[in-house]
């Protein structure tokens, strides 16, 4: 039993950075005490941004924290994909709708 405590409680410090909160960002991951979520690092990285653009463009978030967001990533992958995706889907329905 003592097992399985230990587990868990390393399994939760393997993000400090990252939290989901139900009530923030819809329960998406985000970067914790802000309101940034995970997907639009990633994003922002995937259009060709650089780390270092990425720390201009947020200047309120630490190293750490974006790289926690990119640890994040890699650890789960798909979640973070389907964000993206559902994102782009949801700013595509507002342009049509707007027209």
């Amino acid at each position: 039993m003592r097992e399985k405590m230990g587990l868990a409680a390393k399994k939760s410090k393997m993000h400090p950075y990252i939290s989901i909160k139900k009530e923030i960002c819809g329960g998406r991951s985000i970067i914790e005490g802000t309101r940034i979520p995970v997907w639009s690092i990633i994003k922002w990285y995937k259009l060709g941004m650089s780390f270092e653009e990425i720390m201009r463009e947020f200047p309120h978030l630490n190293p750490a924290q974006i790289h926690d967001a990119f640890s994040y990533y890699y650890d789960n992958q798909e979640e973070i994909e389907r964000d993206i995706l559902d994102n782009e889907n949801e700013t595509h329905y507002r342009e049509m709708s707007a027209k």
